[in-house]
């Protein structure tokens, strides 16, 4: 078989990407996976048993991170692709899964082609990509790459006050290898868009170049509890109030940026909860995300400035946490153009785009060449249950993943 004719079975992954959705299946037909769970631990144990099957050897690191081998001619480095499992509370069947389970496609159909690769082809799973239950997101990619240290996750609980590490071991998933030091050529992540912007120009893949920078912030702004009744309004010290006026000015900065500012508040608690009570404080979240590091250094110093403002004129206190900080990544041109020529290969039209999300890539990027392949998104929606990539999508996606693999792993017969 002439190479460039080689082509995926798209049966074969869009059954295995359905079979997994049924492990942590909601009754609105998304995926409850969260890390760390018994439904992550069920997940886990298909993907190794698929992976075995392929004649792939599978360990697993002390975070947790799942790596099946494929040899090839040569004893390494190897050709690393991969994504996660776990998913959001109410998340969609194909986030983080089709990563995964497309590499495991590529192995299997360079199985049934009988070709071998001068380099090994490696698959990983990585924990706790969305920082659902237990924040921040990447967390084990983030260790893996230096970011963050390992006992410093194994510290980290979730709202019930459960241990990362305890957890981790109660599924049986602290495995013995050290973290970090694999032997890595090239790393290609292939993930739905979760965006509108290859659905509305009816693309089938995108080239993607880089990856937003993100910052979380935590805040929390402080007044006296009082009564609702008795207190006149402007004897109070109500950080709802202050809530209100830093909100504003925040959209306002962010407006300001222009189209690529990205500002999200995901959570927002008043305590102590009591409906005839003013609060004695409220806590919410910030989600800061631009593709360049000056953007959000202004975005920041206007938040923190929108704090100050909203602390002076309500009498109230109000403290702005920085909890993570992801820079800007900028993807190598030769492993975009590994993704373009693949694309092409497969007859497919493609577009360049920065994602808007985070990914693991963003801490393997510190480690090895790193890129990443977009597939469509029905209108754009994810982290949700109605997220939908059509098997289509999904099978387009995992062909050109096939190609940018075979051209940097190389075809040994």
């Amino acid at each position: 078989m002439d190479r460039k004719n080689l082509r995926v079975n798209g049966e074969r992954l869009w059954s295995r990407l359905m079979e997994l959705a049924q492990i942590g299946a909601t009754p609105k037909g998304g995926v409850c996976r969260l890390t760390l769970s018994d439904e992550d631990r069920l997940g886990r144990e298909l993907f190794a048993r698929w992976c075995r099957e392929a004649g792939m050897t599978v360990e697993v690191d002390a975070m947790g991170n799942m790596f099946a081998r494929r040899p090839g001619r040569k004893s390494g480095p190897a050709v690393m692709s991969g994504s996660h499992l776990d998913s959001q509370p109410t998340g969609g069947k194909f986030d983080g899964a089709l990563g995964v389970l497309a590499a495991l496609e590529v192995v299997d159909t360079l199985n049934d082609a009988g070709i071998e690769t001068e380099y090994p082809i490696e698959i990983v799973n990585w924990t706790n990509e969305e920082g659902a239950r237990f924040a921040p997101a990447m967390m084990s990619s983030g260790v893996y790459a230096g970011v963050f240290k390992t006992e410093d996750i194994y510290a980290t609980t979730d709202h019930k006050g459960c241990r990362f590490g305890d957890e981790l071991e109660r599924i049986g998933y602290k495995g013995d290898l050290p973290v970090g030091g694999r032997d890595w050529k090239a790393s290609f992540e292939l993930h739905i868009e979760q965006g509108p912007i290859l659905e509305a120009e009816n693309l089938p893949v995108g080239v993607v170049t880089g990856v937003q920078g993100i910052r979380w912030f935590t805040v929390t702004i402080t007044g006296d509890e009082v009564h609702a009744g008795p207190t006149p309004m402007d004897k109070r010290r109500d950080p709802v109030r202050g809530l209100h006026q830093m909100l504003a000015l925040c959209y306002e900065a962010t407006a300001a940026e222009g189209e690529w500012a990205r500002f999200t508040v995901g959570e927002i608690n008043a305590l102590p909860g009591s409906r005839n009570t003013v609060p004695g404080s409220v806590r919410f979240t910030i989600d800061l995300r631009h593709p360049e590091d000056a953007a959000l250094d202004r975005l920041e110093n206007a938040y923190r400035a929108a704090a100050e403002d909203a602390a002076r004129v309500h009498n109230v206190d109000i403290v702005v946490d920085r909890i993570w900080n992801s820079p800007p990544v900028a993807f190598p041109e030769e492993l975009i153009a590994s993704v373009a020529n693949a694309a092409e290969t497969c007859g497919f039209k493609t577009r360049r785009l920065v994602s808007g999300a985070g990914h693991d890539s963003v801490y393997v990027s510190r480690v090895c060449p790193t890129t990443m392949i977009f597939v469509t998104s029905k209108d754009g929606i994810s982290h949700n249950e109605a997220e939908y990539s059509s098997p289509e999508a999904c099978e387009a996606g995992a062909n050109v993943l096939l190609h940018a693999m075979l051209e940097q792993a190389g075809v040994a017969n």
